[in-house]
């Protein structure tokens, strides 16, 4: 025997004998069943992460049909003496994920077990051992019910992926022609151009060294910088206190337009690069000053799975409360469908944003008040996610990714409730396999022919220009 299977063996002696009312699962995992009544035996630990750009995380699931209140209930590894308690007022919805990233309370190791208590510290609800690292994700297929294995990507927070590497359809040809140009002067912007969002005859452009552009036409199909207003350089960013250098990635409006203020999503802030600051920000964009700080703040970084600082938000959209309903969109901290009117004053709709080093996508309503509630998390089925569009004229979800993922851009819709995979794309047949981290869609009065343009972004300004346009099919 191994030692790290009798370091099991032992541990398991320590437990405490309990009824097993179905199988014990394969790959190492343990798994008893809890010793209160229903509802807190529905409530599973369902993915475990222990290295990667995620580490130290456990997901719970709630396979039953109640929401379960996990106020106080307690996480633990292999060590009695390493507790993390669950906060107070953390509840899961019938069919909702939760991950917790525990790597402030202990370290999850390549031979360890994720074990979940009641709030008495005593009553085990329910555990996983394993023998080797996640690569990338422990997960149980299917959900809640089934075997632990290693699964094909990360997903905390939502489904696991337990179709395999498919997830989806496989890549089909761009839908529009494969003819890709130039779609700026010469070395306007240099590097760490990122986000891109279209507003009529305004392209917002968010510059990852803190600043944020207003692109107008050139006359040639392009976009140059607006030289009205201050905006001939780019306008500076900063947090809402004045300080610091918003690493922005994404940026896009509400259906008000900017005059209700431009939402940047930051992944850090540049003057500290080595801290996660997952936040969303808004901005008055209105006046001539060079220099904007941030009306509001939205910081995401303790509702999310922990990722490496570089590797946070890189996309943000805005989709309409009525299209979600319409859709018949399912709200995941509810469980029920989605009612805008639940959640007070807010922007009329849900922010999507994507992580990089995790591929997953999360949807939020932003309060008025500053508050927010997460009603959505799926995954991307990517490597990473860079950008994401909501195009309004398809009642579609872009996701793209860059070279990580050689251009691979992904398409998603409202299905049974949840955002599901309607298309993969390979980048046109005209593009490089450029650095491309923005994307924007014209609106449908740009059709033309039966196509309209489409925009990219490339962070590393190849061939000394950092935009490009394409085109799709209306």
């Amino acid at each position: 025997m191994t030692d790290s299977r009798v370091r099991q063996w032992c541990r398991s002696l320590r437990r405490p004998l309990v009824a097993v009312a179905g199988p014990v699962l394969v790959l190492g995992a343990l798994t008893a069943p809890a010793a209160s009544a229903a509802p807190a035996d529905d409530i599973r630990v369902n993915e475990v992460v222990t290295t990667g750009d995620v580490n130290d995380s456990i997901e719970l699931y709630n396979k039953g049909t109640a929401s379960v209140d996990v106020s106080g209930w307690i996480l633990k590894d292999d060590d009695n003496g390493s507790k993390y308690k669950i906060a107070s007022g953390t509840t899961l919805a019938p069919g909702g994920f939760r991950a917790f990233d525990v790597h402030s309370s202990f370290g999850l190791g390549s031979s360890d077990e994720a074990r979940l208590y009641l709030a008495n510290g005593s009553t085990l609800v329910d555990s996983f051992s394993w023998d080797e690292h996640s690569d990338p994700s422990w997960s149980r297929c299917p959900d809640g019910t089934g075997s632990f294995r290693q699964a094909s990507a990360l997903t905390l927070g939502a489904p696991n992926a337990c179709g395999g590497s498919g997830q989806g359809s496989s890549p089909v040809a761009w839908p529009g022609s494969g003819s890709v140009s130039t779609a700026d002067a010469s070395n306007v912007f240099g590097e760490d151009l990122s986000g891109l969002y279209q507003e009529g005859g305004v392209l917002w452009a968010a510059q990852n060294s803190g600043k944020l552009w207003r692109l107008v036409s050139n006359g040639s199909g392009g976009w140059k910088p607006d030289t009205a207003s201050g905006w001939s350089s780019g306008k500076k960013l900063h947090f809402p206190n004045g300080s610091g250098t918003p690493d922005d990635e994404g940026v896009t409006v509400t259906g008000s337009g900017s005059s209700a203020g431009v939402y940047v999503a930051t992944e850090r802030d540049g003057d500290k690069s080595g801290t996660s600051r997952l936040s969303v920000l808004r901005y008055d964009v209105s006046g001539s000053a060079t220099t904007l700080t941030a009306a509001k703040e939205w910081n995401l970084t303790s509702d999310l799975p922990s990722v490496d600082s570089n590797s946070g938000f890189e996309g943000i959209t805005w989709v309409p409360d009525a299209s979600l309903t319409a859709a018949g969109f399912k709200d995941s901290s509810t469980g029920a469908a989605y009612s805008p009117g639940h959640y007070g004053s807010h922007t009329g709709g849900v922010f999507f944003v994507g992580v990089e080093g995790t591929g997953m996508i999360y949807g939020y309503v932003l309060q008025d008040s500053g508050a927010f509630t997460r009603v959505a998390s799926f995954s991307s089925g990517m490597d990473g996610v860079m950008e994401l569009q909501w195009e309004p004229q398809a009642s579609r979800l872009w996701a793209v990714c860059d070279d990580t993922c050689d251009g691979q851009h992904r398409t998603f819709q409202v299905t049974a409730g949840a955002f599901t995979t309607a298309a993969v794309y390979n980048r046109p047949s005209g593009m490089s396999n450029y650095n491309n981290e923005g994307f924007s869609v014209a609106p449908a009065t740009e059709c033309s022919g039966g196509s309209k343009p489409v925009y990219w972004s490339d962070d590393s300004n190849d061939g000394n220009h950092a935009l490009r346009k394409g085109s799709i099919s209306c």
